[in-house]
C-alpha cells in the first residue's frame, strides 16, 4: 500500500489539455488554436534568424564555459532587459532607481515579485483582470496572499474594454494592494487600454496609494514597435510610481523553451537598490538557486550589438505585421460570408490572443464538427491562423455562429 493512495489527480491545465486532445486528432484540417506560440503561415514553430546567429557566434566561442551565473542573473542580459523596457532615457534609470533581476520567463519573474512583495511593504491583496492569464492567480495563491481579487476588464457586449468598471473596482481597492496590468496585448482578450485610458488608471491608482506589477510578455511581438508596447510601463514611471515589471522574452525572441525572463523593480530611492536585491536573492536561492545562462546570453548579445539589436527589430516587426494581417483576412472573410455580429474587434484587438465572442457550445461544436481546437472562453491564438486555413477558419465560424446559439452573441 502507498503512502500517497490518497493523493487525487490533478485537473489538466486547459491549453495543455486541449494541444493533448488536438494531437490525438486525426484529421487532415485539424487547427490547434489554443496553443500561445508564434507559427509561420506554414503552420510552423519560427527560430528568428538573429538568434541563429548569434546562437552561431556563441558556438564557435572558445571562452564561454558553464560555470553558476550569479543568483541575480548574467548582469550583461539584466541590465539590458531593464533599459528594453524602460527606454534609455527613462528618469528611473538616469537617477539609478532601478534594477533588473533574472527570472525563469515571466512567470518566475512574477513569482520572485510576489513573494518579495507578500514580505516586504503592500498589503497582501492582490488584483487581477477578469478574465487574466490564469497563471496570474495560481502564482499569487502559492505566495500566500491572503485575497485574489478581480477588477473589470472585458465587456462581452462591446467585445471591448470595461472601462468604467476598472476603474470602479480600482477606485475601491483598499490602499496598497497589487494590481496586475498587462502592458500591452493583454492575454487573453488582446484588448488595451488607449494612453488616455492608462492615464486615467495611473491617476486612480496614484490617488489610492496601489502598487502596479506590469506584465510585459509581448513587447515588440504586439505591434512591432518596442516603444509603442511598452509606453504604459513608462508612463507610470515618468508619474513617479514605484513598481514592478515581469518581462518574458519567450514570445519576441521565440525563446520558449529557454524561459528567459527578467524582474524590473523600480523605486524612489536608490538606497533601496542594495536591500531589494539581497532580499530577491534569498528568495531566488531556494527556488532555482541559479538562473540558466544560455538563452540569456542570447537576448544579451542581441540587445546590446547595434547591428543584432537592428535585425531583431526586423525579425519581431515580420512576427507582429503578419498576425496583423491574419486578424484582417479573417475579420473580412467573416463578413465577406455574411456572419452574423459585428466582427471589428478582431481587428481592434491586439497580438496573439483574440477574444472572439463564441460561447462553449459554439466552442464544442467547432471542434467536434470542424477540429478547430478553441478554449472554452473563445480565445484564439492568431499565429495559428494562416493564408491557408483561413477560409477553412472562417466558415466553420460562420456555421457555428449562424447555428448554434449563446448568450455571448
Amino acid at each position: 500500500m502507498s503512502r500517497f493512495k490518497d493523493v487525487d489527480i490533478a485537473p489538466p491545465v486547459a491549453v495543455f489539455h486541449l494541444t493533448a486532445r488536438y494531437k490525438e486528432d486525426p484529421h487532415p484540417q485539424k487547427v490547434n488554436l489554443g496553443v500561445g506560440a508564434y507559427r509561420t503561415d506554414d503552420g510552423e514553430p519560427w527560430v528568428l534568424p538573429v538568434v541563429r546567429t548569434v546562437e552561431s557566434q556563441m558556438a564557435a566561442d572558445q571562452s564561454l564555459n558553464h560555470e553558476y551565473l550569479p543568483i541575480a542573473g548574467l548582469k550583461s542580459f539584466t541590465d539590458a532587459a531593464t533599459k528594453l523596457v524602460l527606454g534609455e532615457s527613462s528618469p528611473a534609470l538616469l537617477e539609478n532607481r532601478a534594477n533588473g533581476f533574472q527570472a525563469l520567463s515571466g512567470t518566475g519573474a512574477l513569482r520572485l515579485g510576489a513573494e518579495f512583495l507578500k514580505r516586504f511593504a503592500v498589503r497582501d491583496i492582490v488584483y487581477s483582470s477578469n478574465p487574466t492569464w490564469p497563471n496570474h492567480n495560481g502564482i499569487f495563491k502559492d505566495a500566500h496572499f491572503s485575497e485574489i481579487r478581480s477588477y473589470r476588464y472585458w465587456d462581452a457586449n462591446t467585445k471591448g474594454l470595461d472601462f468604467n468598471g476598472m476603474i470602479e473596482d480600482l477606485n475601491n481597492a483598499p490602499e496598497n494592494s497589487v494590481i496586475i496590468l498587462h502592458s500591452c496585448a493583454h492575454n487573453p482578450t488582446g484588448v488595451d487600454p488607449t494612453q488616455e485610458q492608462w492615464k486615467k488608471i495611473a491617476t486612480v491608482m496614484e490617488q489610492k496609494k496601489l502598487f502596479p506589477f506590469f506584465d510585459a510578455a509581448y513587447q515588440g511581438f504586439a505591434s512591432g514597435d518596442l516603444e509603442k508596447d511598452a509606453w504604459s510601463i513608462r508612463y507610470f514611471v515618468e508619474q513617479g510610481f514605484e513598481l514592478f515589471v515581469s518581462s518574458s522574452f519567450s514570445k519576441n525572441f521565440g525563446l520558449y523553451n529557454e524561459r528567459v525572463g527578467n524582474l524590473t523593480v523600480v523605486t524612489n530611492d536608490p538606497e533601496c537598490n542594495a536591500r531589494i536585491k539581497s532580499q530577491l536573492e534569498v528568495i531566488a536561492r531556494p527556488i532555482w538557486s541559479n538562473p540558466p545562462n544560455h538563452g540569456a546570453r542570447i537576448v544579451a548579445t542581441t540587445l546590446n550589438n547595434p547591428s543584432f539589436f537592428t535585425e531583431w527589430k526586423d525579425d519581431i516587426k515580420v512576427m507582429a505585421n503578419r498576425v496583423i494581417a491574419m486578424r484582417e483576412a479573417l475579420k473580412q472573410k467573416l463578413k465577406s460570408l455574411g456572419t452574423p455580429g459585428n466582427w471589428d474587434h478582431i481587428t481592434d484587438q491586439i497580438g496573439m490572443f483574440s477574444y472572439t465572442g463564441l460561447g462553449p457550445k459554439q466552442v464544442e461544436y467547432l471542434i467536434k464538427n470542424y477540429h478547430l481546437y478553441i478554449m472554452k472562453s473563445g480565445r484564439i491564438n492568431m499565429c495559428a491562423i494562416t493564408t491557408k486555413n483561413v477560409d477553412y477558419i472562417a466558415a466553420a465560424f460562420h456555421d457555428a455562429v449562424s447555428n448554434v446559439q449563446e448568450d455571448q452573441l
